[in-house]
């Protein structure tokens, strides 16, 4: 009868850590956000730069000198989200 008992608390306790493991999983993504305004600048600016690299000409050097500075933004950008996950709320 006392293993019984023994393997039902466990059980129990088993069934709670695991209830409690897949909820901090399932919230996770709140607790440091998937950033969705980051993410959209993000493929914002991919597809700038996309567009630019599409483009003839090197338009006096603008062109070549508007996709660096994509390039450092998308660089930014992504610093930003990174930073946000390891630095996000409560730490």
């Amino acid at each position: 009868m006392e293993l019984v008992k023994n393997r039902k608390k466990w059980l129990q306790l088993t069934l709670i850590v695991l209830i409690i493991a897949v909820a901090g999983w399932a919230l996770m993504p709140m607790a440091y956000g998937e950033q969705p305004h980051m993410q959209k600048a993000l493929g914002n600016l991919q597809a700038a730069r996309n567009q630019l690299a599409q483009a003839t000409r090197d338009k006096g050097g603008h062109r070549a000198r508007a996709m660096a500075l994509i390039d450092q933004a998308i660089n930014e950008v992504e610093a930003g989200i990174v930073y946000d996950r390891t630095h996000g709320p409560g730490r």
